[in-house]
This record gives C-alpha cells, structure tokens and sequence, in this order.
C-alpha cells in the first residue's frame, strides 16, 4: 500500500512537471522571440502533452484503454488528413510544406502526436463539464464526443490561421474567409475528432473501469491547468508579434497583427474558458467522486 502511493505521489509531480515545461516551452519563445525561439519548440509542443496524455490517461484507463484511444485517435486522423490532401474531403483543399518534418504518406508524422495530445485532453475535459466519466448509458456515450469534438475544434480555430498562412506548416490552396482558412476546415476537424472519440466511448461501455473509484482531484485539475496552458501561448504570439502583411495562397492579403489579436481573442473566450470552468467544476466537488 505504502509503495503503491509513493507511486501515485511520483506519477503526480512527473505530470505537473509536464505541464510546467510545457508551459515554459510554448509561452516564452512566442512572448520573447528573440531571446528563446528554438527550432525545438514544435516538436516539444507536440510531445510534451503526447507524454501527460500517455501517462494521465494510463492513470485512469489503464494500458490498453490509453492504446486504444492512441491508435484511434492516431489511425483516424491520418486516414481523414491523407484523404484530405488527396481529395479535398473533409477538410477542403490543402497541403503539408516540408516545415514540420518527415510525413507518413502525405501527413507529417508529428500531427499524430498532435492530435493525440488535444484529443485526449478534450476528451477529459468534457467528461469533467458533463459529470459523465463513470456512466455507460446511451446519453453519456453520445454526449461527451460531441463536446470533446466542440473543445478540441475550438483549440484548431486558434491555431490554423497562424500555423497555416503566416507559419506556412500547410497551406489552404483556396485560402478562405477566416484568415485564409476555409470553414470547411472546422467542419472536418469537428467530423473527424467526434469520428475517432465516437469509437473510444462505443469501446469503454462495456469495458471495467480498471482506475479506482475515486482520483484525487489533483488528478483532474492537471488537464485543466495543461489546456490553460496551450491558452496562454495565444496571447504570448501577440506580445511578441511584428506586425507586418502577409497573403494567403489565394492572394488575399491579411495583417498578422490581426491574425495574433483574434487568435488571442478566440484563445481566451473559447480554450481559455473550456478551462476554467473545468477546473471550477473540479473546485467544486472536491471531497466527492470527481467528476460524477
């Protein structure tokens, strides 16, 4: 008993560790560009939270329900991504630029990750908002992946415009209304995360729980603080940034201080507030079964 909470105890700092350094990681070099810009901090930005996914969600699932989610999650995106790049659907018309590194068919490798990392801590949070992460009934089912799926879309409504028509990590061959970046986009991403946390919940109904019955708030807290964290790095970006015009593939030409300022403004009235009342729901159940 005594080494399996020194265990638990170890296993809550390495987590809170994670968070911390990927705080560090992906706020300071977007606030201070000059003095910390590194080409390590995509690949961090994407591992980091891959690493609190692997461990919080072994913590609760256990090994292979944490795998299972990987391989969906994982095998879901790159197959409605390489669709996507071949034909256009779901997301509209796009490519990968050799800027994120090695690609697995038309998909850089590193966008897996990517979405197992967001996936899993969107899935967390709506179990949190919706009380549900011990029911199996129909509603609970169907329910989270459908806020899961609104939560981690919100996530790419921050990212896309500067990932894709300033960073150029892809490109929107028919640029689009939102910063160069069509709807459809959305679209596609709300389809294909609700596709691949549609299956893990289908897979957990009649699976055991192998977790104990009650985690210590802590445990709920550390996704809630992590996704505040990727928050943050918006609002950083617009600190740092140089204002100057940039144009998309299709000729439009927008401001990346706009671009920064709106992603700033979406970071903190949509992932920003996904996590705290996150973690005020957890706040306020302490001492019960959280979440319900």
């Amino acid at each position: 008993m005594k080494e399996r909470t020194v265990a638990a105890n170890m296993l809550a700092v390495l987590l809170w560790l994670l968070v911390a350094v990927y705080a560090a990681v992906a706020v300071l070099p977007d606030a201070f560009p000059g003095a910390f810009a590194s080409s390590l901090t995509v690949p961090l930005s994407v591992l980091l939270p891959l690493g609190f996914a692997l461990i919080h969600g072994t913590i609760r699932y256990g090994a292979a329900g944490t795998a299972v989610f990987l391989a969906l999650c994982v095998g879901v995106g790159n197959v409605m991504e390489n669709l996507g790049v071949l034909t256009g659907f779901p997301f509209g018309r796009y490519h990968y630029t050799d800027t994120l590194g090695p690609k697995l068919l038309f998909v850089p490798v590193l966008i897996g990750p990517a979405y197992f990392g967001a996936g899993y801590l969107a899935w967390v949070l709506a179990n949190v908002l919706l009380g549900t992460d011990r029911r199996r009934d129909a509603a609970a089912t169907f329910a989270v992946p459908i806020v899961g799926s609104f939560i981690m879309v919100g996530w790419d409504v921050c990212l896309d415009p500067a990932a894709s028509t300033i960073r150029r990590m892809w490109i929107w061959e028919n640029g689009g209304g939102y910063f160069g970046v069509p709807l459809t986009n959305f679209l596609g991403w709300f389809l294909t995360v609700f596709i691949f946390q549609q299956l893990f919940a289908l897979y957990r109904v009649r699976r055991p729980d192998p977790a104990p019955h009650s985690l210590p708030p802590g445990y709920w807290f550390q996704p809630c603080v992590l996704f505040a964290a990727m928050a943050l790095s918006y609002p950083a970006a617009y600190f740092g940034v140089t204002n100057m015009p940039v144009a998309d593939a299709s000729g439009h030409v927008w401001q990346t201080g706009d671009i920064y300022e709106t992603a700033t403004i979406m970071s903190l009235f949509t992932m920003q507030m996904v996590a705290v009342a996150s973690f005020l729901v957890v706040l306020l159940r302490r001492g019960r079964q959280v979440p319900r």
